[in-house]
């Protein structure tokens, strides 16, 4: 699985440079001679104490507090509720279908996939797990949070499982434009493809090994982290990769304890990570 993915991330790549390349060259060339370098900005001062001001993580101590429910509460100004409305306003809407059952689910699909976007798309999972964001990382992260969205909708039986299929192609629209967003617009429908044997062999990847914890950190290791095709994680990623894997299986637990309506409605959200000295860390 790895190579493959390697290969298909490295296409990508060069692709997309190749792309932006060939755009630049089309731009009129006569524009270089009247760059002007006294309006370049100047060099700013490097802050000595801006990485001190940074609070020191200690991965050994993340993620081994209590599993507790993510459902959001009721007045949280998070929550995504539809709207309940009256009268004329309610017929007209019945009428357009819009409390139908496939509205319902797409609401829902969004709803969700706004919560593993939100968790994915900030900075604090690439600090806390010393990755560098990239398209390959940010999608690694996409795939394993999909994953554990799509266990726990596996969870509520037919309801859940087909709220997953809308859920999954909300995340494949997503996808393809963030594909696009990368420089890739030539053969997008075959990089898709390749994309989506990745999404569903990882799937099954994480489903082989959430019950162990050591074969857990051997797969996040090779989907997330590894570059170079090894299949035990080094030295100095070890850590990480641990505390990855804690986090993975506290958050699967947590989906668990979440109740039917928050996780359908998409009223939940994954644990904070910018909060690793508090809510997160061995108590």
């Amino acid at each position: 699985m790895l190579p493959r993915w390697s290969r298909v991330l490295s296409r990508i790549s060069r692709v997309g440079s190749y792309q932006r390349n060939t755009e630049l060259l089309r731009r009129d060339l006569s524009v270089f001679p009247l760059r002007n370098y006294a309006t370049v900005a100047p060099a700013v001062e490097p802050d000595v104490n801006s990485d001190a001001n940074k609070p020191v993580v200690n991965l050994n101590k993340m993620f081994w507090s209590k599993p507790c429910s993510l459902a959001l509460a009721i007045d949280s100004p998070n929550r995504i509720d539809d709207p309940q409305y009256t009268g004329v306003k309610r017929v007209i809407l019945k009428l357009m279908l819009f409390y139908s059952k496939q509205s319902q689910f797409i609401r829902w699909s969004n709803a969700i996939y706004h919560r593993v976007t939100y968790q994915i798309d900030r900075p604090a999972i690439y600090e806390a797990f010393s990755l560098e964001k990239t398209f390959k990382t940010t999608f690694s992260l996409l795939v394993l949070h999909m994953w554990l969205c799509l266990r726990r909708l596996k969870e509520e039986g037919k309801e859940g499982v087909e709220l997953g299929q809308y859920l999954y192609e909300t995340y494949n629209h997503d996808l393809e434009l963030r594909v696009s967003k990368a420089g890739v617009n030539l053969l997008l429908t075959k990089w898709m493809k390749e994309l989506e044997k990745i999404f569903y062999g990882n799937i099954v990847a994480y489903d082989a090994a959430i019950g162990k914890q050591e074969d857990l950190q051997t797969v996040i290791w090779r989907n997330v982290f590894s570059d170079d095709g090894t299949s035990k994680p080094t030295e100095s990623a070890l850590l990480p990769v641990q505390a990855m894997a804690r986090y993975i299986r506290r958050e699967a637990s947590c989906l668990s304890l979440t109740d039917k309506e928050a996780i359908l409605s998409g009223n939940f959200m994954f644990t904070p990570l910018e909060e690793t000295d508090s809510e997160t860390t061995r108590k």
